[in-house]
């Protein structure tokens, strides 16, 4: 049920909004009647038309709540098939997304966007800065979607949301992959969906981690070379990875590095393999980093980091040069942290007058 709140201006509402924590701490864009029911309208959906429950206050995420949150966020009505779709995957029970919200550990949903809707729904930025300021719809998409999870799920710090720092991709978590550019296919294909589908992958992730490499020009040691960075950011012994195990976590190249590992004759499978299998550690290291966590009698014993290579995804975006980032994760939850892809569905959207 949504409730209409009345106040003097604008600048109450405003006010009245941060005052009920209906706000992420920065200022929103008041919801008006008006302005929900033109994204609405836009999204081509029922008001009443249930998306799912969130956790973990379970409350109904319906069309019109989400619409909600967009207009709270800024975002634009062309942004709203992308809000959605990121609503549907973290409301999918293989994200337990009750166990993210109420977790210590600082995990934030980041959302990788596939597919047309980069620019039909945008544009969603994917090249230099992509993750920092300036950029409207990755800004606002990301924010949409938390605002969701506060004002739907009830996740409010302290409270609900347990997380003992955060990071700031809580405030908003947002990028594309740039395919026009990758000499790798796109993410989404190598997830099973068409090349001609927009497709949303929302993961909970740490703030993203610099990985530093500069080439030499002999393809096959720059290869391996760069594996064995990225693996050792990924699988950092004071992180979850390492400790916990199980989980997931994204691989984002910048087009330098990309390409050396492309050049070397290496596909997103065979990355993922190598990935996979330098981020280990024997249990005897583990026990002397975290022996409350240690599991096994055998210190010769090796425990990876992923169950499998496809958990560790692997996409191309920002500018050239020496930085890479990986993004670690949470590991935890009755899932242990999956990816989870929607398709966006642009058939019901509705391009608005003077829009």
């Amino acid at each position: 049920m949504t409730t209409l709140l009345n106040a003097e201006s604008e600048e109450a509402a405003l006010e009245h909004l941060h005052a009920t924590g209906c706000t992420d701490g920065l200022p929103v864009v008041v919801p008006t009647p008006e302005r929900v029911e033109r994204m609405l309208l836009a999204s081509g959906l029922e008001a009443d038309l249930l998306l799912g429950e969130m956790g973990p206050g379970g409350g109904a995420a319906s069309a019109r709540h989400v619409a909600i949150a967009a207009v709270m966020a800024g975002c634009l009505p062309d942004y709203m098939p992308v809000v959605v779709a990121a609503v549907k995957a973290v409301i999918d029970p293989r994200f337990d997304l009750t166990e993210m919200q109420a977790t210590t550990h600082c995990t934030a949903p980041l959302i990788l966007v596939n597919g047309p809707a980069r620019h039909d729904c945008g544009p969603i930025a994917s090249g230099f800065g992509a993750l920092g300021p300036g950029f409207r719809a990755n800004a606002s998409i990301g924010r949409a979607l938390r605002l969701a999870m506060i004002n739907i799920g009830g996740g409010r710090p302290g409270s609900s949301d347990m997380a003992l720092l955060g990071h700031p991709g809580k405030f908003t978590y947002c990028l594309a992959e740039d395919e026009e550019h990758s000499p790798l296919p796109p993410l989404h294909v190598s997830l099973g969906f068409e090349a001609e589908d927009s497709v949303v992958t929302v993961i909970g992730a740490e703030a993203p981690h610099s990985v530093i490499f500069s080439a030499t020009g002999d393809a096959d040691a720059d290869a391996d070379g760069l594996l064995h960075a990225l693996a050792a950011a990924l699988a950092h012994l004071g992180g979850n990875n390492a400790i916990l195990t199980g989980g997931a976590a994204v691989v984002v190249l910048n087009p330098d590095h990309a390409q050396t590992l492309v050049a070397a004759g290496l596909d997103r499978a065979a990355i993922q393999t190598r990935l996979h299998a330098l981020c280990a550690h024997s249990v005897g290291t583990l026990k002397r980093v975290a022996p409350a966590f240690a599991r096994g009698d055998d210190d010769s014993k090796i425990r990876h980091c992923f169950q499998g290579p496809e958990d560790i995804l692997v996409l191309m975006a920002g500018g050239s040069g020496l930085y890479s980032m990986v993004m670690p994760s949470w590991c935890a939850g009755p899932h242990r942290n999956r990816a989870v892809s929607v398709k966006i569905d642009m058939d019901l959207f509705c391009e608005l007058p003077g829009a």
